[in-house]
């Protein structure tokens, strides 16, 4: 059998968590998988993987030898592409994840663009705002926003989201306008959005000359997707801060209306994230600069 493809496939087991996974991102069968990394047991004589009904743990002499196979395939796919000009023309599959709204307003209404300058590009585009395992599920790089939470992975910040608070003008027909962050929580409704890792809704935050004031908000829904965001306010539901890049095109159309435009809104850090230990290929690195670019020209994000 190939030993580098029994040594990829071995990596890749311990990197999904289980042979089932590593068998559908691989697009092998289940059998051929297990197979292969038996083959690399046997020919080592030693035990790499703990295989227990619901998941595959790494013994010590499996975790040495992942550690050292896996920069050397590194330096063989950095071989690969310097001998087949894989710079110059990137080519492949590609999956990556990118939250609701970025997707849906940003990233693909100038995918054109994209398939114009790589058109060998394959992208499979995982659309959600909840948080993924990168190395589990084989996504090679996601676009977040917020402060980033796990620490071993790599990031490069790409942008930086602006917020505007907002409200639907059926909304402060009936309900009027806020003259303070804190009547948030007093006499208005809010809309909510909340962490799909922990459940726990985020603070409205607002600052004014040197002044922050944080309001939980008294809301009757709240949602844990962008764009689900968007619309409960549209329809009225209550006062909301959402991307200006959301907004302003609403705010143009009269479907929206600022309020509380006085105080300033944080903004949130965009990142282009990526597991540590996955070679970052040409067309990774393409993805990755025509993001920065195109968030560089967008007038609602700042550097």
């Amino acid at each position: 059998m190939d030993q580098i493809q029994s040594i990829r496939v071995f990596a890749r087991v311990v990197e999904a968590g289980t042979f089932t996974k590593a068998a559908e991102s691989l697009d092998l069968p289940k059998g051929t998988v297990t197979k292969l990394v038996q083959h690399l047991e046997s020919r080592l004589k030693v035990k790499l993987l703990n295989r227990t009904t619901r998941r595959v743990t790494v013994t010590p002499d499996g975790a040495a030898y992942y550690e050292r196979t896996t920069r050397l395939l590194h330096d063989l796919d950095d071989i690969d592409a310097s001998m087949t000009n894989a710079q110059a023309s990137p080519s492949g599959r590609l999956r990556v994840d990118v939250g609701a709204s970025v997707a849906q307003l940003i990233i693909i209404p100038a995918l054109a663009d994209f398939y114009r300058r790589y058109p060998d590009i394959q992208l499979d585009l995982g659309v959600t705002d909840r948080p993924v395992d990168l190395i589990a599920d084989n996504v090679d790089c996601v676009i977040r926003g917020g402060e980033l939470l796990e620490q071993s992975l790599v990031a490069r910040r790409v942008g930086n989201m602006r917020l505007m608070a907002v409200a639907s003008p059926a909304y402060l027909k009936a309900h009027g306008r806020p003259a303070h962050p804190s009547e948030l929580e007093s006499q208005h409704t809010t809309v909510n959005f909340f962490s799909s890792r922990t459940g726990r809704p985020y603070a409205h935050v607002f600052e004014k000359d040197g002044e922050t004031v944080e309001v939980a908000g008294r809301y009757k829904v709240s949602v844990n997707e962008s764009n689900a965001l968007t619309a409960s306010v549209l329809a009225g539901l209550g006062v909301s801060q959402i991307g200006a890049f959301a907004a302003v095109p609403l705010l143009e159309r009269g479907e929206l209306e600022q309020v509380l435009s006085d105080w300033t809104c944080p903004t949130i850090p965009l990142y282009v994230v990526y597991p540590p230990n996955r070679h970052l290929s040409a067309k990774v690195r393409a993805f990755v600069e025509w993001v920065a670019d195109l968030l560089s020209r967008n007038p609602q994000m700042s550097r």
